[in-house]
């Protein structure tokens, strides 16, 4: 486990957490490391919303289906964040979403429960990792507001210009690079494939941005 530590130190369940206590707190959380391959569902929708995941090493996706099979991108994890906490602390069931792996990664496992409620042993970290984790749900609410923002727009341009002016204004650069292709692009703004396709061809001939695979150039 101590060669996950330095990703788990730039997690922000553990902050404020003494290194001496991290090998301590594994055992009293009862967490485990999970291996997955690429494209492999770490949770799948319908399975019960146990576990806090925090993504070790790879990445992965958070995806919604709905009922004709139309896939959705909710976000992104990738390593020292989060997924799942939202449900599991709300004690949900069953889990709304599927968590899939983008590539080879590793997954450590957190009993939610284990985590909101003091063991025996009254570790001094449990009222830490509490507040830490009110704080990952509360970013959590303001990444799915961004998302709304986005979608709510009424044309396939205005949801890509919203996304992309959020991003440049993230990486205060006019030019940056998006975790998606264009498939997964279209997933995320919930928009059709090819519409997006001719609106990212019109908005260059425009001189409005320049693009090329994931990376754009706001002009």
């Amino acid at each position: 486990m101590e060669k996950y530590f330095k990703v788990l130190r730039n997690c922000t369940l553990f902050a404020d957490i003494a290194d001496e206590n991290l090998l301590a707190m594994m055992g009293c959380l009862d967490a485990k490391v999970a291996k997955f391959t690429k494209k492999e569902t770490v949770i799948a929708e319908g399975e019960p919303a146990r576990y806090i995941g925090i993504v070790l090493t790879g990445s992965v996706r958070i995806l919604r289906v709905d009922y004709y099979g139309n896939r959705s991108i909710v976000t992104n994890a990738f390593p020292s964040e989060l997924f799942g906490e939202s449900f599991a602390c709300a004690g949900v069931e069953e889990m709304p979403m599927d968590v899939v792996a983008n590539e080879e990664t590793e997954i450590l496992l957190v009993d939610c429960q284990k985590l909101l409620h003091t063991c025996n042993n009254a570790c001094e970290f449990h009222r830490q990792m509490i507040y830490n984790l009110m704080k990952v749900v509360a970013g959590k609410n303001l990444l799915l507001n961004e998302k709304i923002e986005i979608t709510s727009k009424r044309t396939t341009r205005e949801k890509l210009m919203t996304y992309l002016l959020l991003q440049a204004k993230k990486k205060g650069s006019k030019q940056f690079e998006i975790p998606f292709d264009l498939q997964e692009l279209a997933d995320y703004l919930e928009v059709e494939r090819s519409g997006l396709s001719s609106e990212i061809g019109k908005l260059q001939k425009e001189g409005i941005l320049r693009s090329r695979k994931s990376k754009f150039e706001l002009l």
